[in-house]
Protein backbone atom coordinates (compact mmCIF):
# COMPACT_ATOMS: atom_id res chain seq x y z
CA UNK A 1 0.00 0.00 0.00
CA UNK A 2 1.30 3.17 -0.81
CA UNK A 3 -0.76 5.87 1.18
CA UNK A 4 1.02 7.84 4.30
CA UNK A 5 -2.18 6.61 6.60
CA UNK A 6 -1.17 8.70 9.59
CA UNK A 7 -3.44 12.40 10.06
CA UNK A 8 -2.02 15.63 8.73
CA UNK A 9 0.06 14.42 5.35
CA UNK A 10 -1.33 15.83 2.10
CA UNK A 11 -0.18 14.03 -1.08
CA UNK A 12 1.55 16.71 -2.79
CA UNK A 13 1.51 15.00 -6.49
CA UNK A 14 4.27 12.77 -8.40
CA UNK A 15 7.60 13.60 -8.74
CA UNK A 16 10.49 11.98 -10.85
CA UNK A 17 14.18 10.76 -10.25
CA UNK A 18 16.45 8.25 -12.02
CA UNK A 19 15.19 5.69 -9.57
CA UNK A 20 11.20 6.54 -11.58
CA UNK A 21 8.25 8.03 -10.14
CA UNK A 22 6.79 8.25 -7.02
CA UNK A 23 4.08 10.39 -4.92
CA UNK A 24 5.14 12.70 -2.46
CA UNK A 25 3.51 13.41 0.72
CA UNK A 26 3.95 16.34 2.75
CA UNK A 27 2.83 17.39 6.32
CA UNK A 28 4.06 20.76 8.21
CA UNK A 29 6.78 20.03 10.39
CA UNK A 30 7.92 16.65 9.42
CA UNK A 31 9.23 16.76 5.52
CA UNK A 32 8.16 15.17 2.79
CA UNK A 33 7.82 11.34 2.34
CA UNK A 34 8.03 9.33 -0.95
CA UNK A 35 6.06 6.46 -2.15
CA UNK A 36 7.73 4.62 -5.35
CA UNK A 37 5.34 3.76 -7.91
CA UNK A 38 6.89 0.63 -9.83
CA UNK A 39 4.60 -1.62 -12.09
CA UNK A 40 1.88 -3.80 -10.22
CA UNK A 41 2.08 -1.99 -6.99
CA UNK A 42 -1.21 -1.54 -4.99
CA UNK A 43 -2.87 2.36 -5.85
CA UNK A 44 -5.83 2.42 -3.45
CA UNK A 45 -7.09 5.48 -1.67
CA UNK A 46 -10.51 7.29 -0.75
CA UNK A 47 -10.57 11.29 -0.85
CA UNK A 48 -10.22 13.56 2.23
CA UNK A 49 -13.35 16.04 2.63
CA UNK A 50 -11.65 18.72 0.73
CA UNK A 51 -8.47 19.48 -1.49
CA UNK A 52 -5.46 22.07 0.01
CA UNK A 53 -3.34 24.27 -1.46
CA UNK A 54 0.50 22.46 -1.68
CA UNK A 55 2.38 25.41 -1.16
CA UNK A 56 5.63 26.53 -3.03
CA UNK A 57 8.99 24.25 -3.46
CA UNK A 58 11.59 25.99 -4.76
CA UNK A 59 15.87 25.10 -5.19
CA UNK A 60 14.75 21.73 -3.02
CA UNK A 61 13.24 23.43 -0.01
CA UNK A 62 9.38 23.92 0.55
CA UNK A 63 7.01 26.43 1.78
CA UNK A 64 3.73 25.94 3.22
CA UNK A 65 0.77 27.55 2.20
CA UNK A 66 0.61 30.43 4.98
CA UNK A 67 -3.83 29.85 4.90
CA UNK A 68 -3.53 26.11 3.92
CA UNK A 69 -6.45 28.07 1.23
CA UNK A 70 -8.61 25.29 -0.49
CA UNK A 71 -8.13 24.24 -4.06
CA UNK A 72 -11.11 23.53 -6.40
CA UNK A 73 -11.20 19.40 -7.06
CA UNK A 74 -11.38 19.45 -10.78
CA UNK A 75 -8.58 21.82 -11.53
CA UNK A 76 -4.85 20.91 -12.43
CA UNK A 77 -2.94 23.43 -10.65
CA UNK A 78 -2.64 22.59 -6.56
CA UNK A 79 -1.98 26.07 -5.67
CA UNK A 80 -4.03 28.65 -4.28
CA UNK A 81 -3.59 31.83 -6.77
CA UNK A 82 -0.80 33.61 -4.12
CA UNK A 83 1.42 30.95 -3.60
CA UNK A 84 1.05 30.59 -7.44
CA UNK A 85 2.14 33.63 -7.96
CA UNK A 86 4.81 33.28 -5.79
CA UNK A 87 5.99 30.58 -7.14
CA UNK A 88 6.09 31.99 -10.98
CA UNK A 89 7.91 35.09 -9.51
CA UNK A 90 11.26 33.46 -9.98
CA UNK A 91 10.86 30.40 -12.90
CA UNK A 92 12.33 30.15 -15.92
CA UNK A 93 9.47 28.68 -17.32
CA UNK A 94 7.26 31.33 -16.35
CA UNK A 95 10.30 33.59 -17.78
CA UNK A 96 10.51 35.31 -14.47
CA UNK A 97 14.07 34.29 -13.73
CA UNK A 98 16.39 35.77 -16.53
CA UNK A 99 19.96 35.38 -14.74
CA UNK A 100 20.10 32.10 -14.04
CA UNK A 101 24.18 31.06 -14.69
CA UNK A 102 23.32 27.12 -15.23
CA UNK A 103 24.10 25.94 -18.64
CA UNK A 104 20.21 24.79 -20.18
CA UNK A 105 19.70 21.77 -23.00
CA UNK A 106 17.31 22.82 -26.22
CA UNK A 107 15.21 20.02 -27.00
CA UNK A 108 12.73 18.80 -29.12
CA UNK A 109 10.04 16.39 -27.42
CA UNK A 110 8.00 13.77 -29.17
CA UNK A 111 4.51 13.10 -27.79
CA UNK A 112 2.21 11.45 -30.51
CA UNK A 113 1.90 12.34 -34.06
CA UNK A 114 2.56 15.69 -35.36
CA UNK A 115 3.18 16.78 -31.60
CA UNK A 116 6.53 17.24 -31.63
CA UNK A 117 7.69 20.55 -29.15
CA UNK A 118 10.73 22.24 -28.56
CA UNK A 119 11.80 23.49 -24.87
CA UNK A 120 14.57 24.11 -22.62
CA UNK A 121 15.66 22.08 -19.32
CA UNK A 122 18.67 22.99 -17.24
CA UNK A 123 21.94 20.56 -18.03
CA UNK A 124 21.81 19.22 -14.46
CA UNK A 125 18.73 17.89 -14.35
CA UNK A 126 19.65 15.03 -17.25
CA UNK A 127 16.59 14.59 -19.06
CA UNK A 128 13.39 14.51 -15.62
CA UNK A 129 12.27 17.45 -17.35
CA UNK A 130 11.14 15.10 -20.41
CA UNK A 131 9.90 12.63 -17.91
CA UNK A 132 7.52 15.20 -15.84
CA UNK A 133 6.42 16.05 -19.28
CA UNK A 134 5.27 12.17 -20.29
CA UNK A 135 7.37 13.01 -23.60
CA UNK A 136 7.40 9.38 -25.34
CA UNK A 137 11.12 10.36 -27.40
CA UNK A 138 13.36 13.16 -27.39
CA UNK A 139 16.41 14.45 -28.55
CA UNK A 140 18.71 17.30 -27.75
CA UNK A 141 19.49 20.27 -29.96
CA UNK A 142 22.06 22.27 -28.18
CA UNK A 143 23.72 23.47 -25.01
CA UNK A 144 24.63 26.66 -23.84
CA UNK A 145 23.23 29.65 -21.61
CA UNK A 146 19.54 30.55 -21.08
CA UNK A 147 19.14 33.00 -22.86
CA UNK A 148 21.03 31.54 -26.14
CA UNK A 149 18.88 28.30 -25.32
CA UNK A 150 15.34 30.81 -25.11
CA UNK A 151 16.53 32.34 -28.04
CA UNK A 152 16.86 29.25 -29.81
CA UNK A 153 13.45 27.96 -28.64
CA UNK A 154 11.91 31.28 -30.20
CA UNK A 155 13.28 30.58 -33.78
CA UNK A 156 12.03 27.15 -33.92
CA UNK A 157 9.07 28.55 -33.08
CA UNK A 158 8.86 30.73 -35.97
CA UNK A 159 10.58 29.14 -38.56
CA UNK A 160 9.07 25.71 -38.18
CA UNK A 161 5.95 26.22 -36.75
CA UNK A 162 7.16 24.22 -33.27
CA UNK A 163 5.08 25.19 -30.54
CA UNK A 164 6.66 25.23 -26.89
CA UNK A 165 3.79 23.83 -25.23
CA UNK A 166 1.14 21.00 -25.87
CA UNK A 167 -1.67 20.35 -23.63
CA UNK A 168 -1.82 17.19 -21.41
CA UNK A 169 -5.61 16.05 -22.81
CA UNK A 170 -3.37 15.58 -26.25
CA UNK A 171 -0.44 13.54 -24.98
CA UNK A 172 -2.77 11.54 -23.18
CA UNK A 173 -5.11 10.44 -26.00
CA UNK A 174 -1.80 10.06 -28.27
CA UNK A 175 0.20 7.97 -26.17
CA UNK A 176 -2.69 4.79 -27.18
CA UNK A 177 -1.62 2.73 -29.32
CA UNK A 178 1.99 3.94 -29.32
CA UNK A 179 3.96 4.35 -32.75
CA UNK A 180 6.83 2.32 -33.19
CA UNK A 181 10.50 3.97 -31.71
CA UNK A 182 11.61 3.85 -35.26
CA UNK A 183 8.84 6.09 -36.81
CA UNK A 184 9.62 8.78 -33.38
CA UNK A 185 13.01 8.71 -33.96
CA UNK A 186 12.96 9.50 -37.74
CA UNK A 187 10.57 12.35 -37.30
CA UNK A 188 12.87 13.58 -34.65
CA UNK A 189 16.07 13.24 -36.48
CA UNK A 190 14.45 15.18 -39.37
CA UNK A 191 13.04 18.28 -37.06
CA UNK A 192 16.60 18.28 -35.40
CA UNK A 193 18.01 18.73 -38.90
CA UNK A 194 15.64 21.11 -39.93
CA UNK A 195 16.65 22.47 -37.00
CA UNK A 196 20.25 22.85 -36.91
CA UNK A 197 20.02 24.17 -40.87
CA UNK A 198 18.10 27.63 -39.69
CA UNK A 199 19.81 31.00 -39.30
CA UNK A 200 19.20 32.96 -36.15
CA UNK A 201 20.58 30.55 -33.87
CA UNK A 202 22.75 32.10 -31.17
CA UNK A 203 26.36 31.83 -31.51
CA UNK A 204 26.80 30.66 -28.12
CA UNK A 205 24.58 27.75 -28.21
CA UNK A 206 26.62 24.48 -28.69
CA UNK A 207 24.67 22.27 -31.47
CA UNK A 208 24.58 18.38 -30.66
CA UNK A 209 24.28 15.39 -32.80
CA UNK A 210 21.16 13.55 -32.90
CA UNK A 211 20.97 11.03 -30.23
CA UNK A 212 17.36 10.24 -29.76
CA UNK A 213 16.42 8.83 -26.39
CA UNK A 214 12.75 6.69 -25.61
CA UNK A 215 11.29 6.37 -22.87
CA UNK A 216 9.39 3.35 -23.21
CA UNK A 217 11.35 1.64 -20.34
CA UNK A 218 10.94 4.19 -18.06
CA UNK A 219 7.00 4.60 -18.47
CA UNK A 220 6.00 1.16 -18.69
CA UNK A 221 4.32 1.73 -22.40
CA UNK A 222 3.85 -1.46 -22.29
CA UNK A 223 1.00 -1.38 -19.81
CA UNK A 224 -1.18 1.36 -21.52
CA UNK A 225 -4.34 0.14 -22.11
CA UNK A 226 -6.13 3.41 -22.76
CA UNK A 227 -5.70 6.95 -24.01
CA UNK A 228 -8.48 9.18 -22.72
CA UNK A 229 -10.53 7.66 -19.40
CA UNK A 230 -9.61 9.80 -16.65
CA UNK A 231 -10.42 9.69 -13.05
CA UNK A 232 -12.53 12.72 -11.72
CA UNK A 233 -11.49 13.38 -8.12
CA UNK A 234 -14.46 14.77 -5.76
CA UNK A 235 -14.28 14.58 -1.70
CA UNK A 236 -15.04 11.02 -0.46
CA UNK A 237 -14.86 9.03 -4.04
CA UNK A 238 -12.39 5.96 -3.88
CA UNK A 239 -9.95 4.72 -6.94
CA UNK A 240 -8.11 1.25 -6.64
CA UNK A 241 -6.19 -1.13 -8.29
CA UNK A 242 -2.45 -1.40 -9.23
CA UNK A 243 0.00 0.56 -11.14
CA UNK A 244 0.29 -0.57 -15.39
CA UNK A 245 2.63 2.42 -16.42
CA UNK A 246 3.23 6.26 -15.60
CA UNK A 247 3.98 8.92 -18.17
CA UNK A 248 4.44 12.52 -16.38
CA UNK A 249 1.46 13.03 -14.15
CA UNK A 250 -0.37 10.20 -15.42
CA UNK A 251 -0.32 7.02 -13.37
CA UNK A 252 -2.60 3.96 -15.53
CA UNK A 253 -4.08 1.89 -13.51
CA UNK A 254 -5.95 -1.88 -13.69
CA UNK A 255 -8.88 -1.24 -11.66
CA UNK A 256 -10.47 -4.32 -9.63
CA UNK A 257 -13.19 -4.32 -12.18
CA UNK A 258 -10.91 -4.90 -15.10
CA UNK A 259 -10.65 -1.85 -16.66
CA UNK A 260 -8.05 0.84 -16.87
CA UNK A 261 -8.00 4.23 -15.97
CA UNK A 262 -5.80 7.07 -15.77
CA UNK A 263 -4.94 9.31 -12.87
CA UNK A 264 -3.70 12.25 -13.09
CA UNK A 265 -1.45 13.40 -9.98
CA UNK A 266 -1.53 16.82 -10.56
CA UNK A 267 -5.28 16.47 -9.18
CA UNK A 268 -4.26 14.16 -6.73
CA UNK A 269 -2.41 16.31 -4.92
CA UNK A 270 -3.70 18.90 -1.94
CA UNK A 271 -5.75 15.87 -1.34
CA UNK A 272 -5.79 14.12 2.25
CA UNK A 273 -6.08 9.83 1.33
CA UNK A 274 -7.20 7.23 3.48
CA UNK A 275 -5.83 3.68 2.12
CA UNK A 276 -7.92 1.76 0.26
CA UNK A 277 -8.44 -2.38 -0.54
CA UNK A 278 -6.50 -2.92 -3.73
CA UNK A 279 -9.76 -4.85 -4.67
CA UNK A 280 -12.18 -2.27 -3.67
CA UNK A 281 -14.44 -0.81 -5.86
CA UNK A 282 -13.68 2.68 -7.75
CA UNK A 283 -16.46 5.02 -7.02
CA UNK A 284 -14.55 7.85 -8.66
CA UNK A 285 -16.57 8.86 -11.58
CA UNK A 286 -14.51 8.44 -15.07
CA UNK A 287 -14.62 10.71 -18.56
CA UNK A 288 -12.57 10.60 -21.49
CA UNK A 289 -10.25 13.48 -21.79
CA UNK A 290 -11.40 16.84 -22.70
CA UNK A 291 -8.75 19.74 -24.02
CA UNK A 292 -7.43 21.49 -21.02
CA UNK A 293 -5.71 25.20 -21.05
CA UNK A 294 -2.35 25.27 -21.56
CA UNK A 295 0.13 24.67 -18.79
CA UNK A 296 3.49 25.54 -19.12
CA UNK A 297 4.52 21.66 -20.87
Amino acid sequence: MVIAQERGWLCAGLRWSADGPALVWRRPGRGERLSPLPPGRALSFTTGAGRHCVGVRRGGRHTPCPTGAGVPATVTSAQCADCARLDRSRSVAADTLADDPRPYDVYLAWFGPGLVKVGITATERQGIRLLEQAALSYVLLGRGPLMAARRAEAVLGAALAVPDRIPYAAKRTARHPLPPRERRARELAATHAQALGLAGLPESLHTLPPAVVHHDEAFHTEGIRTGGALAELAPGCTVAGRVAAVAGPDVHLETAEGHQLVVDARQLAGWPLTAAAPNARTTAAVRAAAPEPEGLF
